[in-house]
């Protein structure tokens, strides 16, 4: 049987919900909603699992992870040897400080950039992994701390953008399911023509 696992980043509890730091979360939940699948607490990979069938000898596994973001790659690693995937065939959602809110990039390269949860899949599974990056860089009020405005709450104008974004971050998801990483880079890595280029 094929087993795929799409991964979102984030802390688990209920302070932590609608965080710039749990869009990993969030964008899975909403691949999760739009399949009908339900989640299921597993205790042996301390993670949150939904399983979709695809159809017969393939299989989709969502994952959010319980060990809070810096341990992400612990719960990562357990589940793909359990289930004997390598770990070039993982799709892990997060947040990228580095991209601007509402647009996404595909990589399968680098480093952790600073982020917790990157750094400790990095630590566990070595690289290969697909990262979908899923940006929330923006302007920060003035002399607040990185660490506060990542696992701050969005505002209402940033809360309404994700909402708008939501149905095209889920349509990338898919697309990685169903072509090559190359692929899916061609077609989400390009900016928005309405922005200018940086200089």
């Amino acid at each position: 049987m094929s087993v795929t696992l799409i991964a979102g980043l984030g802390n688990p509890g209920r302070e932590y919900a609608a965080t710039r730091h749990n869009l990993g979360f969030a964008v899975v939940d909403a691949l999760a909603a739009a399949e009908g699948l339900k989640w299921k607490s597993d205790s042996r990979f301390e993670s949150l699992t939904a399983r979709w069938d695809v159809r017969p000898g393939v299989t989709r596994l969502l994952v959010k992870p319980q060990t809070f973001m810096n341990e992400s790659g612990r719960a990562l690693r357990a589940l793909l040897d359990f289930h004997k995937v390598a770990s070039d065939t993982l799709i892990v959602a997060y947040d990228d400080l580095n991209i601007d809110l509402g647009l996404v990039k595909v990589s399968v390269t680098g480093s952790a950039g600073g982020h917790n949860g990157v750094a400790s899949l990095l630590e566990h599974l070595g690289g290969g992994f697909v990262r979908y990056r899923l940006g929330i860089g923006g302007p920060r009020p003035a002399g607040m701390d990185l660490k506060d405005y990542v696992l701050g709450k969005f505002t209402a104008e940033e809360t309404t953008l994700i909402d708008q974004k939501t149905t095209t971050f889920v349509d990338g998801l898919r697309l990685l399911l169903t072509s090559t990483p190359a692929h899916a880079m061609n077609l989400l890595n390009r900016r928005d023509h309405h922005e200018p280029d940086q200089p």
